[in-house]
């Protein structure tokens, strides 16, 4: 099925029409979650399940694909030359780039100790990690799939879903990283503390869980 769609937003990108740009949303959005898959497999073949694929993340994530595809489609009516600001489109089209890259290279970085479902009980195996894009922030998965979530809607040129995701998923990570400190914190103690004072979260306005002295 991704690679289908995949295709798909191929042959579309490769017209001049005004569906051009969601051929290269489709491209982005095809590999984004054929990859979770993929590294997924590499990394921690023991988590793996279709699930890894990240299609059935959740409703309000369907939800919020399903609305940007509906305001997409309405601008290019209404509004068709909105569509056409290819200079915005392809700056959309870096960050989702940027996004992705980072975020694999989050999960690579990890290997078996990056898990898409937060962890409540810490194993034989499970290890800081601070090295790589770690040491940039202390949540680069996270930084990445928020840039890449925004930068499809710079993508397609959609005003009113670029500010919807940009808010909705400031506060899914923000709740997102609390929730994951405060277990980090649980499992290693002061390292973590240590390193939650060195590295930012790199998300803006988020410092995570705090604290108290």
């Amino acid at each position: 099925f991704l690679g289908f769609a995949f295709g798909c937003g191929l042959l579309l990108s490769a017209g001049r029409s005004a569906w051009r740009h969601f051929g290269w949303y489709m491209c982005s959005l095809s590999l984004f979650h054929y990859s979770e898959y993929l590294v997924t497999a590499i990394n921690n073949p023991r988590s793996l399940s279709l699930d890894s694929f990240l299609l059935n993340h959740s409703f309000e994530y369907n939800l919020a694909a399903l609305s940007s595809w509906v305001e997409f489609t309405l601008e290019k009516v209404l509004f068709p030359e909105l569509k056409q600001i290819t200079w915005l489109s392809t700056v959309g089209l870096l960050m989702v780039i940027f996004g992705d890259c980072l975020r694999k290279a989050a999960m690579l970085t990890a290997g078996s100790n990056f898990n898409h479902i937060v962890q409540n009980e810490k194993s034989d195996t499970h290890t800081l990690v601070t090295s790589g894009v770690y040491g940039w922030f202390r949540h680069p998965s996270y930084v990445g799939w928020f840039y890449w979530s925004i930068g499809t809607q710079v993508l397609l040129c959609n005003p009113i879903c670029v500010v919807g995701y940009a808010l909705a998923s400031w506060r899914f990570f923000r709740e997102r990283i609390e929730e994951e400190e405060i277990t980090l914190i649980h499992f290693f103690g002061e390292e973590y503390l240590e390193y939650k004072r060195k590295v930012p979260s790199g998300l803006p306005f988020i410092k995570g869980v705090k604290v108290e002295l």
